[in-house]
């Protein structure tokens, strides 16, 4: 009888495409403000659990690039060698397309140099030709970021004629269908006259808050029935959903604008529920969420949950939106701007020293310290 041949291990490659869209609001403020080398970093952005952030240099990243030069860089914010690839970087034009990429090296196309160096890709862009150009719009750039993750699986050696084929993980499946059936559910919440049923031990095992109203010391003023009086009954059972499978359907691409508006007020109120049981991911992906819909009517409302619930990435958003004259103005007749005036005063002393003119130093420390 022959022995058993041993085979190599399988491998079994997967692949993952992201595209992520940036404003840049304020450019003409951005460009007075920043001086060479200094730049405006987006929130974390992330693929596969590798995290990548855009950084804009509105003077150039380096001193070569001191001859009328803006640079972007989209590259790993962990400083870390990934398994992602950058694909491409490229302005939106106000058709809303890509201005054509180009690929390989250093090559210019009109106004735009793409370098490519490791997993990273760098725009550099002629500030004279771009502003002559059509590309920015309402005193705003608009980027986009492609990437590629490629996930290798390889199985154990194995012996003999073996050729497996491991699936994809379906532990969200598992947890959603256990979230759907409530089987073996021992704890109850009443939020806005509706009730769910859920399992002690996930919820603690995703939410530090939780754990300790759940299973820990705050345990016998719970009992098995809770009631939420100042959370939607919509904005739980979104929570609930996040907690089992890691993913949230409601934030999926909305079909038109009442849809993308529901959706950016869901993802505010998810953001504060989000930061009240401290689940740090959920929390990010709102605020990625209310970045990519920063608007006049919106954007006093954002900056007060980013002022409000420690949201750096957000709060930076709004306030680049807030340097142009014509945002400030449309920002003062919102609903939200007498809420912002109310609740978050501190951001809006932090907005005025920023419009001041940077010569004028003394001027924003004094404002800051009132």
């Amino acid at each position: 009888m022959s022995g058993q041949r041993k085979l190599s291990p399988t491998i079994t490659a997967e692949s993952e495409e992201r595209s992520y869209v940036f404003k840049v609001h304020g450019y003409s403020r951005a460009k007075e403000l920043f001086k060479n080398g200094e730049c405006v970093a987006s929130p974390r952005f992330s693929v596969a659990g590798d995290n990548w952030v855009l950084r804009y240099y509105p003077n150039g990243r380096t001193v070569e690039d001191l001859d009328g030069f803006i640079s972007l860089v989209h590259d790993s914010a962990d400083a870390k060698n990934m398994n992602a690839k950058a694909r491409s970087i490229s302005l939106i034009g106000k058709d809303g397309l890509p201005v054509p990429p180009c690929h390989g090296g250093m090559i210019e196309m009109d106004h735009v140099f793409q370098m490519v160096y490791n997993n990273s890709l760098g725009l550099i862009i002629n500030r004279e030709k771009l502003e002559q150009s059509a590309h920015i719009i309402d005193d705003c750039l608009t980027i986009k970021c492609d990437l590629n993750h490629k996930k290798d699986i390889q199985s154990e050696e194995t012996f003999g004629n073996q050729f497996v084929a491991v699936p994809p993980t379906d532990l969200h499946l598992q947890f959603g269908n256990l979230l759907d059936s409530m089987d073996g559910a021992d704890v109850t919440f009443h939020v806005g006259g509706e009730k769910f049923l859920a399992h002690r031990i996930v919820l603690a095992a995703r939410s530090s808050v939780f754990k300790a109203e759940l299973l820990g010391g705050m345990k016998e003023n719970t009992g098995s029935s809770i009631e939420i009086s100042d959370m939607e009954a919509d904005v739980f059972k979104s929570l609930l959903r996040f907690i089992y499978t890691d993913s949230l359907p409601v934030l999926k691409s909305p079909s038109n604008q009442g849809d993308a508006r529901r959706d950016v007020v869901m993802a505010g109120h998810l953001l504060v529920a989000a930061d009240r049981y401290n689940i740090g991911r959920l929390k990010l992906i709102c605020e990625h969420k209310l970045c990519s819909h920063i608007d006049a009517n919106m954007v006093a409302t954002s900056l007060a949950l980013a002022e409000q619930h420690n949201c750096s990435g957000l709060k930076e958003a709004c306030l680049q939106f807030l340097t142009t004259p014509s945002n400030l103005e449309a920002m003062k007749a919102s609903d939200g701007y007498e809420h912002l005036k109310i609740s978050c005063l501190s951001a809006l002393k932090e907005l005025i020293a920023r419009l001041l003119p940077v010569e004028m130093k003394a001027a924003k420390e004094i404002i800051m310290e009132i």
